[in-house]
């Protein structure tokens, strides 16, 4: 698993562990991974559709490196995530697209033929459940891609490290080395040290 971090200020030291970019309305960094990115949608802070779509417009010239776009979520909220899943192409359209998993979708119809990614999102309950781990299973059976949101310790990137594509932390996206070396632990080019 590599991190998706939204700026380019992290130590190359740790190049290894950081797959590209991960863009978001709330920043609105520039972008310094063109050809590996995605775009979270920012609803963890609060969605802002016209940011959004102002990003989705300025990266249009660089879509064939996007791995995905988180279409639009309700923190917590699967029933409601799923509703807006219904009615994405009036938000996003022509991108590849990533389901945020949220609490319940364990008990819903997940539409696995129509996304590129499923993104783990949700509670830190969630995230922590056996749910959140079959929905990840199933993802992997799929050959879907998954990434992980919010890995801001070693413990929850030890948890996932061996089954999950990318992942993104608040920590490691300031760029503080301490904290990803924290975070990555005893790992080295995606490997425990001997």
């Amino acid at each position: 698993m590599k991190f998706l971090i939204d700026n380019s200020k992290f130590n190359e030291t740790y190049a290894d562990f950081v797959a590209g970019q991960l863009l978001t309305p709330l920043t609105n960094y520039r972008n310094w991974s063109p050809d590996y990115f995605a775009i979270d949608n920012g609803a963890f802070s609060g969605f802002k559709l016209n940011a959004f779509r102002r990003l989705l417009n300025r990266q249009e010239p660089n879509r064939a490196g996007c791995q995905f776009v988180c279409v639009p979520d309700v923190v917590g909220n699967a029933r409601r995530t799923l509703e807006i899943w219904e009615r994405r192409h009036e938000v996003v359209d022509g991108w590849p697209l990533a389901l945020v998993a949220q609490d319940g979708l364990e008990d819903l119809s997940v539409p696995w033929g129509e996304f590129e990614c499923l993104f783990i999102g949700g509670t830190n309950e969630f995230k922590s459940s056996a749910a959140a781990w079959d929905l990840i299973q199933t993802a992997k059976i799929l050959k879907k891609h998954v990434h992980i949101g919010r890995v801001n310790s070693s413990a929850r990137f030890e948890n996932f490290a061996d089954v999950a594509d990318t992942c993104d932390g608040s920590g490691v996206s300031r760029g503080l080395c301490k904290h990803f070396q924290r975070i990555i632990g005893g790992r080295k080019n995606g490997r425990l040290f001997d």
